[in-house]
């Protein structure tokens, strides 16, 4: 999913508070097999394919209907904010990880019922992403990962016939694209701006480090991440990575003509680089994030809340299982190519054939979700300011952080 707009200040977040206590719930509850309308906000492209599998749904179950509202994601945070302080969320959201923190603390979101919904058909990442203060609140829809994408081709130029597995190998094999390969870069990663994390979790994760730990407490200054950040600064030190990125920019078509052989990339890459770059068919492949201390990538995606003021709690559970399932979760991948957070769904047809989806799949099983605070992207914002001062050469990596943690402990209070 993509970053939360921040159009909803502390302001508006304490009036939410105010007004979603005083509204509390219906008291009242319409029986799954009644007729009703389930109202369904869904976001992105996912809000423009729900409604196909709506109407599948509502085929077999005639005494529903499903009223989905596709939402874009640089509205979504304000809506659901708008939608919260008025009492009027639809009886199920998607929601991020990232917005979870935040509306689970508005007490607008009903616990989910975990022996309907068994944590252990789920990626243990995908499920933690509804997860806040040991209250489930969201069901996994589907997740994402972060996975190293690189030229096979440029890389048999350059003497290297195998993927990196380790930092030491993906240097190595950066430096070996320049300079035996000709390429203009050796690894494409985000020197600054918005959600430059998203590059560095990468780094951080596989060092063992973290941004706030599972107690709460600030720890971006830990000999972990410095070491992260150092290697990731070591690369526009050298020259290996480009330190002047604009903002936008799209790697896929620089992939494409070698400019840039290789890249941190989501699944949703598979099929931009199928459909845009047919002439590398066969000459790029996809490997799991090259380990320090082992290998551990970013857990993204998104899940699906039911509002605590529904009446409709049954029907939109019932909905909920029909989406999650195994027969559900392969659907949704058939159509919108999602990667399931059902793992039983991964058992079959291209998800158990494909050797670029079984990347994705074993990433997954280490994958590391953020932690479920209603301020994480003010937190990570600091982190975006530090990495960048490291790549543009304005601090060391220890400075830098150093000066994150004085402000993340003022934004966590530990």
């Amino acid at each position: 999913m993509q970053r939360a707009a921040k159009t909803a200040s502390a302001v508006i977040a304490a009036t939410t508070v105010l007004a979603v206590t005083a509204c509390g719930g219906s008291g009242s509850e319409v029986a799954a097999d009644e007729k009703q309308t389930l109202t369904v906000w869904a976001m992105g492209a996912e809000g423009e394919k729900l409604g196909d599998v709506a109407k599948a749904y509502q085929k077999a179950n005639p005494n529903i209907t499903v009223k989905v509202t596709p939402v874009g994601w640089d509205v979504a945070h304000q809506k659901l904010v708008a939608a919260a302080a008025a009492g009027n969320l639809p009886d199920i959201a998607q929601m991020g990880g990232s917005y979870m923190g935040e509306f689970a603390e508005l007490g607008v979101l009903e616990p989910i019922d975990t022996k309907t919904f068994d944590k252990s058909d789920f990626f243990p990442a995908g499920w933690e992403q509804g997860e806040v203060d040991g209250e489930v609140y969201g069901v996994p829809w589907y997740v994402d990962t972060r996975v190293l994408y690189y030229r096979t081709d440029l890389a048999e130029k350059a003497g290297v016939d195998q993927a990196p597995t380790d930092w030491k190998e993906l240097r190595d094999l950066a430096t070996a694209y320049q300079k035996k390969a000709g390429t203009k870069w050796g690894l494409s990663i985000q020197p600054s701006g918005l959600d430059t994390v998203q590059n560095f979790y990468s780094f951080l994760y596989s060092a063992g480090g973290e941004i706030v730990d599972d107690g709460g407490k600030a720890v971006v200054d830990s000999p972990e991440a410095v070491k992260a950040l150092e290697e990731y600064g070591s690369y526009f030190d050298k020259g290996i990575a480009n330190k002047s990125v604009q903002p936008g920019y799209d790697v896929v078509k620089d992939f494409g003509t070698g400019r840039v052989p290789m890249f941190f990339g989501g699944p949703w890459h598979v099929t931009l680089l199928n459909e845009g770059q047919p002439g590398i068919k066969g000459k790029w492949a996809v490997a799991e994030v090259p380990a320090d201390k082992t290998s551990v990538s970013m857990a993204g995606g998104s899940s699906l809340t039911i509002s605590k003021d529904s009446e409709h709690k049954p029907a939109a559970e019932e909905f909920i299982k029909y989406l999650t399932d195994t027969k559900g979760q392969a659907d949704w991948y058939e159509r919108t190519k999602d990667l399931p957070a059902n793992t039983s769904a991964w058992k079959s047809g291209d998800l158990t054939s494909d050797p670029n989806l079984k990347v994705f799949e074993k990433q997954m099983k280490t994958a590391k979700s953020s932690p479920s605070l209603p301020n994480w992207t003010e937190i990570t914002d600091k982190v975006d300011i530090a990495i960048a001062k490291v790549t543009q050469g304005k601090a060391s990596a220890e400075d830098a952080l150093g000066e994150a943690q004085s402000q993340i402990e003022g934004l966590v209070g530990k």
